[in-house]
């Protein structure tokens, strides 16, 4: 793979270890019903419109989104490789842990004696069971740093970052998740982006040595 930006890729990673120490910490120091609660305030209709929306760019078929800028506006075909292999590890990682590591894990409207405490946005179906990791917030920090590999410009550590935790923030406004399920998810992120990121590049330069030994034989 060619001009990729290992640089933006550590920063990226850096910045995103640290928000999610910094949530761990935080949902431990207040425990997990007081965290959750503090985080999930009605902000009125237009909040439950906007989060209600916004957690999609977490789903899985953002990931079609994102080969089509990288296939076609970016013109970076040989990511692709990168690309499926981030999406495989980062998908195996999120479901080990939610439906076979952990599968029995509550989520907020499970594990909070008082439903009532809970802000529930109306419409919003409510999952009960495997809540750690955050599946959305492992995709979105995924492409966020996926992308950091892809573009040189400085502007992406910032705007990607905002949009990963939006999206992760999301999950917690839509009483869905606990903080530490996101702080799971941006640690599932950044596991699937660097075992992706060593993967393809054995695989490039075993491609590279079997050129070279292949050219050697020919002459």
């Amino acid at each position: 793979m060619k001009n990729i930006n290992t640089k933006y890729l550590r920063w990226g990673i850096i910045v995103s270890l640290i928000c999610a120490l910094i949530i761990f910490i935080y949902s431990f120091a207040l425990g997990k019903e007081k965290s959750f609660l503090l985080l999930n305030n009605d902000w009125g209709k237009m909040a439950d419109l906007f989060f209600s929306s916004v957690t999609y760019l977490g789903d899985g078929i953002v990931w079609l989104a994102v080969l089509l800028i990288t296939w076609l506006i970016l013109k970076r075909k040989d990511a692709i490789l990168l690309l499926f292999f981030t999406f495989l590890c980062s998908t195996i990682i999120a479901q080990l842990f939610k439906y076979v590591i952990a599968p029995n894990v509550l989520r907020p409207i499970k594990y909070i004696s008082d439903p009532a405490l809970i802000h529930m946005v109306p419409g919003v179906e409510l999952h009960t069971v495997s809540s750690f990791p955050s599946g959305h917030a492992t995709t979105a920090f995924s492409i966020y740093l996926f992308f950091c590999l892809l573009l040189k410009s400085r502007w992406w550590l910032i705007l990607g970052l905002i949009y990963s935790l939006i999206v992760a923030y999301s999950r917690i406004y839509l009483a869905q998740h606990f903080p530490e399920d996101i702080a799971g998810g941006i640690i599932a992120a950044i596991l699937s982006v660097t075992i992706s990121y060593i993967i393809v590049q054995k695989i490039n330069y075993h491609k590279n040595q079997n050129k070279v030994q292949n050219g050697n034989k020919i002459s």
